[in-house]
């Protein structure tokens, strides 16, 4: 299986609309891809708090439109990243799309950990309740974004609802990029899954971005890194080593805890 991450440099002197057009451009250039792969908040930032308002869209907004054109051009499975969604009925909300190589919505993911503590996105957006996973012919994605990655139990959640790779389009920051590396690491040992994070690269409302998108297979082992800056990185694996690594050290057989209620508990 190919997988093509793009990890896109956010300039505040880039408007929204000529990033997604440049974006949609360099989708269409992975043809040939079987997932193309884009970061979170590509069309504001993820530290551009203040824009966040002005700039959400509706689920089914430009971004979408630009971005189901895409991969249907390109003929790939686009995780399109993720966008500020205004919800007509309720608060924003930090929401993945995936599309299908024919163009159609076949998930949106709203992102359940807010990053920002008491101000910053856990304010100003609403949290996801669902866990949400893709069937792809090859694998079966499970999808969670940034912040997300601190949170153990909700990829444990992914693979009991099927999930073989993880994916997670991120906006880390550079003064925390070792703990990117070592957490997506941990996710794909822990859960025999391989780990597909892309990145944001520039600086995001004077905040450095730390780049370094990454490829894990389910033992660890890191199979492709980018830089710092707007990279493409292209890189194939066989999903086929999931069922083989477990099958050869099943761990996750040996489970006990958050398997069953425990004795006493109401």
């Amino acid at each position: 299986m190919r997988a093509s991450l793009l990890q896109i440099a956010v300039d505040e002197g880039e408007s929204v609309e000529s990033r997604r057009v440049r974006v949609a451009s360099l989708v269409r250039e992975q043809a040939g891809a079987d997932l193309v792969v884009l970061p979170e908040l590509w069309t504001t930032g993820a530290f551009a708090y203040e824009r966040f308002a002005e700039e959400a869209e509706p689920l089914e907004g430009p971004t979408y439109e630009a971005m189901a054109k895409a991969a249907s051009d390109a003929g790939v499975w686009l995780h399109a990243g993720s966008i500020p969604e205004r919800d007509p009925e309720g608060p924003l909300y930090n929401t993945s799309l995936v599309f299908s190589p024919s163009g159609e919505l076949a998930a949106a993911y709203r992102k359940i950990h807010r990053f920002g503590f008491d101000k910053g996105e856990a304010v100003l957006m609403g949290a996801g309740s669902e866990l949400v996973t893709v069937r792809l012919p090859e694998t079966t994605l499970g999808l969670a974004t940034c912040y997300d990655l601190r949170f153990p139990e909700l990829f444990r959640g992914l693979v009991d609802a099927g999930a073989e790779t993880l994916v997670l389009p991120a906006g880390w920051p550079e003064r925390r990029r070792s703990h990117w590396t070592l957490l997506a690491q941990a996710r794909a040992v822990e859960n025999q899954s391989f780990v597909l994070a892309c990145g944001t690269a520039g600086t995001h409302a004077g905040v450095p971005q730390a780049g370094h998108s990454i490829v894990v297979d389910p033992w660890g082992e890191v199979l492709a890194e980018a830089g710092a800056g707007e990279e493409i990185l292209t890189m194939e694996f066989d999903p086929a080593k999931v069922a083989v690594t477990r099958e050869q050290f099943p761990a996750l057989k040996d489970r006990v805890l958050g398997l069953e209620r425990p004795r006493g508990a109401s």
